[in-house]
C-alpha cells in the first residue's frame, strides 16, 4: 500500500495544485480544505513538490504557531531531498529563526543558501552575493567570492 501511495503522490499533488489555483469556487472553504488535505496526503506519501508547497503554505501562511512549525518541518524534509525552493526557504528560516523549534543557525543558513544558489535559485544567488559583499552568516567579506556568485547570478539570469 505504501508503494502505491508513493506512486500516486505526484498525481495527488497535481490535483491539489490544480484545485488550489483554480478560479472555480475561489472563496469556498471546502475547496481550500480539500486542497490542503490532498497536499498533506501527497506530502506524507513522499512527494517532494508537495512537501515544498504544503510546507511553504503552512509556514508562511499558517494560522497558528503549530501550523507554522509543521510547515517548517515539511520544508526541511523537502530541502533534505534537494528541492530548490525549500533549500532557499530553509536558509531564510535558519537565518532568522522561528520560535524555539528553529533557532538561528548561520552555518546551516549559509549551507542551504549555497546549495540553492549552486542549483541556480535567483534569490539564493542574490543572498550569497550579499553575504560575501558585506560579510554575514559567519563569513567575512570576500570580494573574490562575491564576484564568483555575481558571475553565476549574471550567467543564470534570463537574457
Amino acid at each position: 500500500m505504501r508503494t502505491l501511495m508513493q506512486w500516486l503522490s505526484p498525481v495527488m499533488f497535481w490535483i491539489a495544485f490544480a484545485i488550489f489555483r483554480s478560479p472555480v469556487f475561489k472563496r469556498a472553504r471546502w475547496r481550500h480544505t480539500l486542497a490542503m488535505k490532498l497536499f498533506r496526503v501527497a506530502a506524507e506519501s513522499g512527494s517532494v513538490r508537495a512537501l515544498s508547497v504544503y510546507g511553504h503554505l503552512l509556514h508562511f501562511r499558517g494560522e497558528d504557531v503549530s501550523s507554522r512549525i509543521q510547515g517548517g518541518i515539511y520544508l526541511q524534509r523537502a530541502a533534505e531531498k534537494g528541492d530548490l525552493k525549500a533549500l532557499y526557504q530553509m536558509g531564510r528560516i535558519h537565518e532568522s529563526g522561528f520560535e524555539h523549534y528553529f533557532p538561528i543557525k548561520p552555518a546551516d543558513s549559509l549551507a542551504c543558501y549555497r546549495a540553492a544558489a549552486e542549483q541556480g535559485h535567483p534569490l539564493a544567488l542574490k543572498r550569497m552575493c550579499a553575504v560575501y559583499e558585506e560579510g554575514g552568516l559567519g563569513e567575512a567579506a570576500d570580494s573574490a567570492k562575491a564576484e564568483h556568485w555575481r558571475a553565476l547570478q549574471e550567467h543564470s539570469s534570463p537574457a
